[in-house]
């Protein structure tokens, strides 16, 4: 049987104490059943950004998309796990991922270093989550036992292996990570390839992971070609129909975006749909649609 579809919104914008509750009480209304916020500069704080979600809904869970484990030493990341999860009553998921953008370390005074160090320090952070909040002597104690439930953003092999050996939630990003930073979507082929790979690392666990795509480009239209044609421009690789095929964008009709949301859960396994904070509203009318599919 297919995992029951689950929804998050990643909120982007900093705003006003009053603000950030309206915001949060509208994504529940929507239906959403995660609040999620990312770590980027420039972008809210993750941790008390989620303590005041949690504070102003009641029923959606809360969680980081994703935290950048390059800012964050593991010692201090686990007093906040466990802080944040307490003060939410267990409401917390704990989403991990190397970081992207070399500039944002450049501006914090953080070494960006190599691609392994990046993945050698995300290991050590989620041994090391693992081992200090597993432990009954740790104080703060988070409310979730046996652990926080963990998401890891994926693509590469090394990072795919480690989530299928540690994460409950595997996060497909949808995309391999180009110079500077930015992002290129992988077409729906290598996307293919990618969860394939995911698979043969985990095919030794005892319980599957849920999948998790977060998806880029919403809209819905009855021309979807002309939806897509301003971001053909920054997507010089793909033709007008390879973006229409890419996983991570939902465009069309109501029943063609059911439609494709329910065909990718079948080719894929994507269960757990993750949308940006722009697209809160239009998906929402997705959310409704697939609710208890």
């Amino acid at each position: 049987m297919p995992r029951p579809f689950r929804f998050g919104v990643n909120l982007l914008s900093p705003t006003s104490a009053e603000e950030w509750r309206a915001k949060c009480r509208r994504a529940e209304q929507l239906g959403y059943d995660v609040i999620l916020v990312p770590d980027h500069l420039g972008m809210p704080a993750p941790f008390p950004s989620l303590v005041a979600a949690a504070d102003a809904t009641e029923r959606p869970r809360v969680g980081t998309f994703v935290l950048n484990t390059g800012f964050w030493n593991p010692t201090l990341l686990a007093r906040e796990v466990a802080t944040t999860d307490a003060l939410t009553g267990g409401r917390l998921e704990l989403g991990l991922g190397t970081g992207y953008v070399p500039a944002e370390h450049e501006k914090a005074g953080l070494p960006w270093g190599s691609p392994g160090e990046r993945v050698d320090h995300l290991l050590r952070t989620v041994e090391e989550l693992d081992r200090l909040l597993g432990s009954e002597e740790h104080e703060p104690r988070p409310a979730q036992r046996p652990r926080v439930p963990l998401l890891i953003g994926a693509n590469g092999d090394r990072m795919l292996r480690i989530t299928a050996e540690h994460a409950d939630i595997a996060a497909f990003t949808g995309a391999r990570t180009a110079a500077g930073g930015k992002l290129e979507p992988l077409t729906a082929g290598e996307l293919d390839e990618r969860v394939g790979r995911y698979r043969e690392f985990a095919a030794g666990r005892k319980e599957p992971a849920e999948f998790n795509l977060l998806v880029q480009i919403v809209e819905l239209t009855e021309d979807r070609g002309a939806a897509v044609r301003p971001w053909l421009s920054h997507l010089p690789n793909l033709s007008e129909e390879q973006v229409l095929q890419l996983p991570l964008v939902l465009v069309g009709t109501l029943e063609e975006i059911v439609e494709q949301v329910l065909a990718q859960r079948e080719r894929y396994g994507f269960s757990y749909l993750t949308v940006l904070e722009p697209n809160m509203e239009v998906f929402a009318k997705v959310v409704e649609a697939l609710r208890g599919r």
